[in-house]
């Protein structure tokens, strides 16, 4: 419970132009948990690949080449396969997939003329599943979802 002291600090951040969420997120002191902090940063990943991570969460982002990772599930396909799957041309695809190879995200098997593509490797299959997964997951507690328009298990 608010103390009449936190009330009148709040009531001041908000007459002062400032939002109430930030006036009660600001913290009292400057570490709470020094030594989780400690253990937070000593496992932290060095800040490039922090940046190559976000660069495929980002890569993960876009519909298309998602479907294209998740076509990728079952196994290598060619570029026009992929195409007649996703909806896509087959030189979006390919650029699709070129951005996707250089961020190894995925590899290619060339057998003459025809590029055949797979996920890269396990990590991969394992964060595509996951994100399905958690996509399933959201699905059974925002109900709502179902009735999404580009939704094929509407």
């Amino acid at each position: 419970m608010k103390s009449s002291a936190d009330v009148q600090e709040l009531t001041g951040a908000v007459g002062r132009g400032e939002s109430s969420t930030a006036a009660l997120d600001a913290c009292n002191v400057r570490l709470v948990d020094p030594e989780r902090v400690a253990s937070v940063n000593a496992r932290m990943p060095a800040e490039a690949d922090v940046v190559d991570t976000a660069d495929v969460f980002s890569l993960l982002g876009d519909p298309r080449r998602l479907k294209l990772l998740v076509a990728l599930l079952d196994g290598e396909l060619c570029v026009c396969d992929l195409a007649a799957v996703t909806g896509m041309s087959e030189s979006a695809t390919s650029h699709a997939l070129r951005l996707l190879r250089a961020h190894r995200v995925v590899a290619v098997r060339r057998d003459g003329r025809m590029a055949y593509y797979r996920l890269d490797d396990a990590h991969v299959r394992m964060l595509v599943d996951l994100a399905v997964a958690h996509t399933e997951h959201t699905d059974a507690i925002h109900p709502e979802r179902h009735g999404h328009p580009e939704r094929s298990d509407a």
